[in-house]
């Protein structure tokens, strides 16, 4: 899915804010943030709602989300002074401000159609072919936020319609099936893959491409 607000598309599947043909670096948290505005637009979001969803069971100062806040609207050439995007709500928290639209996802060669997904609690990745990283460093495809996940936790390998899970040596470990992976594992539609203490679901997509719906929670 990807967002269109002012000259800006937020592109939630490949964790990209771009401005035209440039790229807007956002550190992983910060484009959680403003992933969260967009989706509850215009609807305000208090400090501690904001909490829960970005650091659970994690305590973290006031001063640490202000500073994610900058972050975003630096990316966003605003600050606190100016008028945009992301507006403070006084004595209360912050919200998303003005126009914004689902925007078409740009064409993609065939071979980068998405042939699977993963999907979890608070969103869904596609997967094309290729290898694919998850964990919470910035450079992961999947990128998952608790304190039991490693920086890079695991790798899923996409080719044609066969798929593969790897553990990469982390810490609290990959699970399929509920056993513990020591070697790489073949991956069917459907499967849930519990990383560390959250569980993922793997989806591939129908022979005719259709769109994987996420269950409701």
């Amino acid at each position: 899915m990807q967002v269109r607000f002012g000259t800006f598309i937020l592109d939630m599947a490949r964790r990209r804010l771009l401005q035209g043909d440039d790229e807007r670096h956002l550190s992983p948290k910060a484009f959680e943030l403003l992933r969260l505005l967009l989706e509850n637009r215009p609807r305000a979001l208090s400090k501690e709602e904001i909490h829960q969803r970005l650091w659970p069971s994690v305590f973290v100062s006031e001063a640490t989300l202000s500073s994610l806040v900058a972050e975003v609207r630096s990316a966003l050439g605003e600050n606190a002074q100016t008028a945009g995007f992301v507006r403070t709500v006084h004595r209360f928290g912050y919200a998303f401000e003005g126009e914004a639209a689902d925007a078409a996802s740009p064409a993609h060669r065939p071979g980068d159609r998405a042939r699977c997904w993963i999907i979890w609690e608070y969103g869904q990745v596609a997967l094309p072919d290729g290898e694919h990283l998850i964990g919470r460093d910035g450079d992961v495809a999947v990128w998952l936020e608790s304190p039991t996940i490693s920086r890079h936790h695991a790798k899923i390998r996409i080719s044609d319609a066969h798929a593969t899970i790897e553990d990469l040596a982390s810490k609290n470990g990959t699970f399929l099936h509920g056993s513990r992976l020591a070697a790489p594992a073949p991956l069917a539609d459907g499967d849930e893959i519990r990383l560390g203490s959250i569980t993922v679901t793997f989806r591939k997509a129908g022979a005719s491409g259709s769109t994987v719906t996420k269950a409701s929670t």
